[in-house]
């Protein structure tokens, strides 16, 4: 009776997870990201290697887990590495594994995560940081299907789908001998790159009312019910330069802080910045930066109704800071 309750929750589980990786949950009206789904339903099942590209923010791993999810290797496991959060001399033993005694503390074997991973998918985020030094062994799991744990002489077989993403320029670091040519073609089998928000203007909407859903479904206390129409030409004229991360952010800011039942452009104030309009609209004369900062603040307090605590909150800082900045210490 436990073993079938646990099956059931783990299907039930995986179904919730296939659900939430569905193109619902990457709703856009482009062309660019029409023709991204259209790619991802004709390379789902494949095991070819995918190699994305895009800017911070713009859903590398959202798309990666989209051709996990939709495909044949769905009920296998989806194994995220950043090649950029683990120390160079770590990440080798991380991906690849090691045996009982190949270094000092490895005092039992670990089958690393492309192990893990087989049956599934293997997505390696900042692939463009993978040192140069274990390219190799990556480019023989492509190659071979295969991979030598540290401190072993023999090569374990693995069955894993390679998804890579970068935000940096792969084929610049070609040129200058940062990453290996031939790794980079096995990677870039099938290229997929993701267009700036910024490029997608009428995208941001539709986005920006499934953020608001999603976070008032996560606390449906929440008062707010609509973003109103100014709300959304704020939207529309900022320069998002963190993509649709920065957009998430700023509509749970939004949500979050609204005191009413719909989110207007003053509420979306902190989006307003010197980078969004000339600055000779913004100021008569250029100022320093103490008095570029000194007007922000006086602005954000304004919009605060002079509320230091729900100023300090807009701008991300402790209320003893607009204190201390009153009293000139």
């Amino acid at each position: 009776m436990a073993d079938r309750r646990k099956r059931r929750a783990h299907w039930q589980l995986l179904r919730d997870i296939q659900e939430r990786y569905t193109f619902e949950s990457m709703v856009a009206r482009s062309e660019a990201m029409r023709r991204i789904f259209d790619l991802i339903e004709r390379i789902a099942d494949s095991p070819t290697a995918v190699l994305i590209t895009g800017e911070s923010g713009t859903g590398k791993e959202l798309v990666a887990r989209a051709i996990h999810f939709r495909g044949a290797r769905s009920k296998g496991p989806f194994v995220p590495v950043n090649c950029a959060a683990i120390p160079a001399q770590l990440l080798e033993s991380e991906l690849f594994g090691y045996e009982t005694g190949a270094f000092t503390g490895a005092t039992r074997p670990r089958a690393g995560l492309v192990v893990e991973a087989t049956g599934g998918t293997l997505f390696l985020d900042e692939i463009g940081e993978l040192p140069l030094e274990l390219q190799p062994k990556l480019l023989r799991v492509l190659q071979e299907n295969e991979v030598r744990p540290l401190g072993s002489d023999k090569n374990r077989r693995v069955d894993v789908r390679m998804v890579a993403a970068t935000n940096a320029d792969i084929a610049e670091k070609v040129r200058s001998g940062r990453f290996r040519s031939d790794l980079f073609y096995r990677l870039n089998v099938v290229p997929i790159e993701l267009t700036p928000l910024r490029e997608r203007k009428e995208d941001i909407p539709i986005l920006a009312e499934r953020l608001l859903q999603r976070s008032l479904k996560q606390n449906p206390r929440l008062g707010v019910r609509r973003l109103s129409a100014d709300a959304v030409e704020v939207l529309l004229a900022h320069s998002w330069p963190g993509n649709v991360r920065e957009l998430e952010n700023a509509i749970e800011r939004a949500v979050t802080l609204c005191q009413g039942e719909v989110i207007t452009g003053a509420d979306l104030r902190f989006l307003v910045t010197v980078g969004d309009t000339p600055l000779n609209d913004a100021f008569d004369k250029l100022p320093s930066l103490r008095e570029l900062e000194r007007r922000y603040i006086e602005h954000v307090l304004a919009h605060a109704g002079g509320s230091k605590v729900k100023a300090a909150a807009i701008l991300g800082v402790d209320p003893s800071t607009l204190y201390r900045r009153e009293r000139g210490s």
